[in-house]
């Protein structure tokens, strides 16, 4: 049974310049024990998208009325975008869906202790006793590669460094075993050792528990090592999906192949870095046709200014939003 269908989400801000589009109808589905990798650079639309998820994101807020975002636990079966009490929010967030947020301080209370913060969700979500709650909480914070535990329990947030931050912050979200981890950027801040420890971590839970995980971030190569299936993201569309391996050696939107380009060749580390050209446009000012066109050094003139492209398949469960991609399986039929 899929675990989460998001469904033509449509997400909109009202500002002082006037409305802004931040994520454009997207749809995607995710199973349990799966991990999907939401990938594109800053003002994608990724953390947007994940807030919605747990209806994190402040300010006037808008949804499309088509839009919906179905989580089933069980014989449950909850439309995030359809709760409106306090009563029903605290179900989703943090008894079913738990969020790794890209800044950890963002948290933690300042004023309370660690181990207080992960206890407290851990009596109230899963009902256990206070000795309970911390024999767990110490044992994900050792396990998250965190040193001498049972003292960093008792301590503020304040007193840990931002890499030991980061690593409380997702045993803390890891520990209510949700059905749903939402992880924005869970690894920036650590060494490549620490996030080697972590990635191996939120495996084992998925494979432990049954979670499924949506891993946001703008490296390729931890997704590339984390996710099963991968979704490109840009301007708020998804433009690419599909298996995260296939993705990689076969991309076949113009932007995902400018973001793998834009990685150091191991294999060639003289090779300059070639980035994709120009800015992601302000979603004050977005594009007409294919959102990428202004950036896209393979623009169909007459075309991709003006239309919008359709979702294609390029082989099975792998998809692209770009004409040349209709044009290539035109030439396949």
């Amino acid at each position: 049974m899929t675990l989460l269908t998001v469904k033509d989400l449509e997400v909109k801000f009202a500002t002082a310049e006037g409305e802004i589009t931040a994520v454009d109808k997207i749809s995607f589905e995710l199973e349990p024990g799966e991990v999907l990798g939401l990938v594109g650079e800053s003002g994608s639309g990724k953390s947007v998208t994940a807030r919605s998820l747990m209806r994190l994101n402040a300010g006037n807020t808008r949804y499309g009325e088509g839009s919906s975002m179905i989580l089933r636990s069980g014989e449950e079966e909850v439309d995030i975008l359809r709760l409106k009490t306090p009563k029903q929010l605290r179900k989703v967030r943090g008894d079913l869906v738990s969020m790794i947020f890209q800044e950890p301080m963002a948290s933690f209370a300042p004023a309370i202790t660690i181990g207080k913060q992960m206890t407290e969700q851990l009596m109230l979500h899963r009902k256990m006793t206070k000795s309970e709650a911390r024999e767990l909480s110490v044992d994900l914070l050792n396990r998250v590669g965190i040193s001498e535990a049972s003292k960093r329990f008792d301590q503020y947030a304040f007193e840990l460094s931002g890499g030991m931050r980061q690593r409380a912050m997702i045993a803390m979200a890891l520990s209510t075993k949700p059905k749903l981890l939402i992880a924005d950027e869970p690894t920036t801040a650590l060494d490549v050792t620490i996030q080697a420890q972590v990635i191996d971590l939120m495996k084992e839970i998925v494979a432990e528990f049954g979670m499924g995980i949506i891993f946001i971030t703008h490296d390729l190569g931890v997704i590339a090592q984390t996710a099963d299936r991968v979704a490109v993201m840009y301007l708020g569309k998804i433009i690419e999906t599909g298996p995260v391996r296939e993705v990689i050696r076969n991309p076949a939107h113009p932007y995902t192949q400018g973001l793998l380009n834009a990685l150091p060749k191991l294999e060639n580390l003289d090779a300059p870095l070639t980035p994709v050209p120009g800015d992601i446009p302000s979603p004050l000012e977005r594009p007409s046709g294919c959102v990428f066109h202004t950036r896209c050094q393979r623009a169909i003139e007459g075309k991709c200014a003006q239309m919008v492209p359709p979702e294609v398949q390029v082989v099975a469960g792998h998809t692209s939003a770009c004409f040349l991609s209709e044009e290539r399986q035109g030439v396949a039929a």
